[in-house]
């Protein structure tokens, strides 16, 4: 039997044929953990906070202003409405849409039986083996959002992989989502922190993708965190705006530590986070009609003995699998975290840890995954080596999700007519046919025999992580882009960044 090629070991894929497909189109059924008795109790009461407690707008009176003309009644900054009314707004967005990568062969597809998988997003850090920690800076955010480029199991860029602390605040927003629509050309998301920077990102995104084109489509997205508990703050009123007015796409996720930001209990900070969401999920739609909206869920549990964030717990796994049932119930894309964890460094609480948080997120259903690759930390630190280990595992959740192929080939009857009983199948027809792609097998891990191992130089997965994205970075080729378009862009930049004063906080 042939052996199989380990040339493609270099390449940052997997070596058990292409798995690149732009999203992953999903087969194998979602988990439902509730029965319908405790789906409609939770149900009540998210209805029973949205109409009884409600939910603050502070600090942007043109969302009060939005809120009234659409017939709401806003009691200072506190907003209750009908739960019947605030669903049925939220029916207007689309259950599944495409977000236009500017290589159409790129586009991704969310919601309906489709993940996404996107890198870790926010970080202030950066540590990789040889560097180690450190705060992030325009060079390390390049390098990653190439690596997530080039990566085949890694379909979105995100856009903050880390915070390049080297530039100022003020200007920051411009050089990264350049980098991302220079350097790459797979979708990605736009700046959201203050009204103008959400802007900057969605007039960058016309210039590339055109007017006629932006008009017809989803091309950029921004990514909001509620306020939790119950307050949504005019970073999140104000992007809303500038994205769904455009006709863009909104990420809108309560991020609740439970015990901090929501109740210690997971059913009520569930039922916390869902009436945030679907409450902004109207504004969107009151702010434009079938924007597309995607819901997300950001459940922390916490140690209540110093306060930090735990990750990879029962809790938020639970929560995952909840929050994806009640999305579906509403018919709103959902976006779970992914690969998450409170380590430091790629040891085994993080393996521990991300895979429990990453199954959960994959099995329950969510549509778009953020931090699927990359988080340390709890989310303060992207580490290079982490990035392209939890990638790699990415595409194994590929072929989980593509569920079980029961073809004719899969079958291998004829297989059964060419090997005798007590007999092997490693030289017969239907394996030559499929070796290279019948089982997955992670580019990154060593099932070789021991002496194969130290003849190697008895790696560790952090080695081999740190030589393949160096390996990746120095094979790097930039996609094409039209001149006119990058010098329009850059052009952009220019003229706001001698508009903008420097600000460093």
């Amino acid at each position: 039997m042939a052996r199989r090629s380990k040339t493609r070991r270099d390449s940052g894929g997997s070596r058990s044929g292409p798995l690149a497909s732009p999203h992953v189109a999903r087969r194998l059924p979602v988990f439902d953990v509730m029965d319908e008795q405790t789906i409609v109790r939770l149900e009540q009461q998210v209805d029973w906070l949205i109409e009884e407690v409600g939910i603050e707008f502070r600090d942007d009176p043109e969302a009060h202003r939005i809120w009234e003309r659409a017939g709401a009644k806003m009691e200072g900054n506190r907003l209750r409405a009908d739960a019947a009314w605030i669903r049925e707004l939220c029916r207007q967005a689309p259950s599944e849409f495409t977000q236009v990568a500017r290589n159409p062969a790129r586009n991704v597809r969310i919601g309906g039986a489709n993940q996404v998988f996107a890198p870790i997003y926010g970080a202030p850090f950066v540590r990789d083996l040889k560097g180690g920690r450190r705060y992030g800076d325009m060079e390390s955010f390049e390098k990653l959002v190439k690596l997530a480029y080039l990566h085949p199991n890694l379909h979105h860029t995100g856009l903050v992989i880390c915070e390049p602390c080297d530039v100022p605040v003020s200007h920051r927003h411009l050089d990264m989502v350049y980098t991302h629509m220079r350097w790459s050309d797979k979708p990605h998301l736009g700046a959201i922190t203050e009204k103008s920077r959400a802007q900057d990102s969605v007039d960058m995104a016309e210039i590339l993708h055109g007017r006629e084109v932006m008009d017809q489509n989803c091309v950029i997205m921004g990514n909001v965190n509620t306020n939790s508990p119950l307050l949504v703050d005019k970073v999140v009123s104000e992007a809303i705006q500038v994205y769904c007015g455009r006709g863009q796409g909104i990420v809108l996720v309560p991020f609740i530590l439970s015990g901090a930001m929501g109740p210690v209990s997971t059913a009520a900070s569930v039922t916390q986070a869902m009436a945030e969401a679907l409450v902004c999920c109207a504004f969107a739609q009151i702010v434009k009609p079938g924007a597309p909206f995607v819901l997300g869920n950001f459940l922390s549990s916490m140690s209540l003995k110093s306060g930090a964030p735990t990750f990879g717990m029962p809790e938020p796994v639970l929560s995952n699998y909840a929050i994806g049932q009640m999305a579906r119930r509403v018919g709103l894309p959902l976006r779970c975290g992914g690969s998450l964890t409170a380590s430091k460094i790629e040891d085994a609480q993080a393996a521990y840890e991300s895979a429990d948080s990453m199954q959960s997120t994959a099995v329950a259903g969510a549509h778009f995954v953020l931090h699927a690759a990359g988080w340390l930390e709890g989310g303060l630190c992207t580490g290079f080596e982490k990035l392209v280990m939890d990638a790699d595992r990415l595409g194994a959740y590929q072929k989980l999700l593509g569920g079980l192929d029961a073809s004719d080939e899969a079958l291998a009857r004829d297989a059964y007519a060419e090997v005798e009983p007590a007999g092997h199948f490693l030289g017969c027809g239907h394996t030559m046919r499929n070796y290279q792609t019948a089982f997955y097998e992670p580019a990154l891990s060593d099932s070789e025999n021991v002496e194969s191992w130290e003849e190697a130089g008895e790696k560790d997965m952090r080695q081999r992580a740190y030589e393949r994205w160096t390996a990746m970075l120095e094979g790097y080729e930039a996609p094409p882009i039209d001149e006119a378009v990058d010098e329009a862009l850059r052009d952009y930049i220019a003229r706001r960044k001698r508009e903008i004063p420097e600000a460093w906080y």
